[in-house]
């Protein structure tokens, strides 16, 4: 039995047939992926130690007297010079002290001058045997108590006027005074040297870090090739990276290093010194060592973009031979700036793609582009895909 063929029928089965042919001529294009060959250069290691600052010099300024503050004479927060009066308890009371123990010294030295005179005056007539040399015995014992009574009249003088000096409290060192704990009106020094407030020197100032029993390990089995680089004009010096991110402008010097390890923590502590001229450093701050440890010679870099990350594990996509694509697993050293050093997985030459790769699979031919150096406005370039030929 024949069918009828309506118009529309008709129509639909020769697009059709001209899709099916159409589809049947013109594969999809390979997908457009973008291709860096790896970079092989001598990469500088470095190692960071998180710490925190500290003065080159800290001194408690404490009282040492007791009395009532009768003056503050700084402003706090600011910077002191050597010798700057700081505080001042009321010398009253040890004026008072200082003349009674001066007026006891004049006793002692009078009665001293009297002993002295009667042996003056007994020895002679003891040569003659008008007096008894018993006493000339007393009076020779008289002169040597009436002496030891002047030095400790004089002792007690000296400590008074020690004390009377304490009542002016002065700066020790030039540096960034704190606030004050005691304010005028205060009873300071009962007891015990009330700590007044905390003088800090802070060019150069410290920076102390930790390293850990690894870190220490490492560092000390290249003590020798550590100390030649430090020598070397091409040494790079300590970096102090700030809370900001910024460095720090002036170079550190590796000041000490603690003779053990802390048992609590299990690190060795490590102090830096800093320039600080313009004192923007303040004890307490916390940042970041940055030092150069050691230098791997020819080590393979690859874009950072071009690596993948699963559960621990770092992937690369490579363009071999015809195009086509392999994954291989890869071992990842330190990052430095926009790469990332391989330490196994990759060859010289090799050709990674860093972008496109969401579009592709193991063993997929690809049209390889080569990467542009640095992608403009700092956007992600895509990879363009060739037009399709027309029929």
């Amino acid at each position: 039995m024949l069918v009828k063929t309506t118009p529309v029928l008709a129509l639909a089965i020769a697009l059709s047939l001209v899709a099916c042919k159409k589809e049947g001529s013109a594969p999809p294009p390979p997908p457009a992926v973008y291709v860096a060959e790896v970079v092989q250069q001598d990469v500088p290691v470095y190692m960071e130690f998180v710490g925190q600052t500290r003065g080159f010099q800290d001194v408690e300024i404490r009282a040492r007297v007791e009395g009532y503050l009768e003056t503050v004479n700084f402003t706090e927060g600011t910077f002191v010079e050597k010798g700057a009066l700081l505080y001042r308890i009321d010398p009253k009371p040890l004026e008072a002290t200082l003349a009674r123990a001066k007026a006891d010294l004049a006793t002692a030295r009078a009665r001293l001058a009297k002993t002295n005179n009667d042996v003056t005056r007994l020895r002679p007539l003891a040569a003659q045997q008008a007096v008894s040399q018993q006493e000339l015995d007393n009076a020779l014992a008289a002169q040597d108590a009436a002496a030891s009574q002047v030095n400790a009249a004089q002792a007690v003088v000296d400590n008074a006027a020690l004390d009377l000096g304490y009542t002016r409290i002065t700066s020790p060192i030039g540096g960034l005074v704190g606030t004050t704990n005691v304010k005028a009106g205060n009873l300071v020094g009962r007891g015990e040297s009330t700590l007044l407030t905390t003088v800090s020197r802070v060019d150069p100032i410290l920076f102390r870090a930790g390293l850990t029993e690894a870190e220490y390990l490492r560092l000390a089995r290249r003590r020798e090739e550590l100390q030649a680089a430090a020598r070397s004009a091409e040494a790079e010096s300590i970096e102090l990276i700030l809370a900001d991110g910024t460095v720090h402008p002036h170079p550190g010097t590796l000041d000490a290093i603690e003779r053990a390890i802390d048992p609590t923590t299990g690190t060795l502590a490590m102090q830096v010194s800093f320039a600080n001229p313009d004192r923007i450093l303040r004890p307490g701050q916390y940042g970041r060592l940055r030092a150069r440890v050691d230098i791997k010679r020819a080590a393979i870099l690859v874009p950072q973009r071009a690596v993948t990350e699963l559960q621990n594990l770092y992937s690369v996509a490579v363009v071999g031979d015809g195009n086509k694509v392999a994954f291989r697993n890869v071992t990842v050293g330190p990052r430095v700036d926009n790469l990332w050093v391989i330490e196994s997985g990759l060859n010289p030459g090799d050709k990674v793609v860093v972008e496109g790769l969401q579009r592709i699979k193991e063993g997929m031919v690809v049209n390889a582009q080569a990467a542009p150096a640095s992608p403009p406005d700092g956007k992600t370039a895509e990879p363009v895909a060739p037009a399709a030929t027309a029929d």
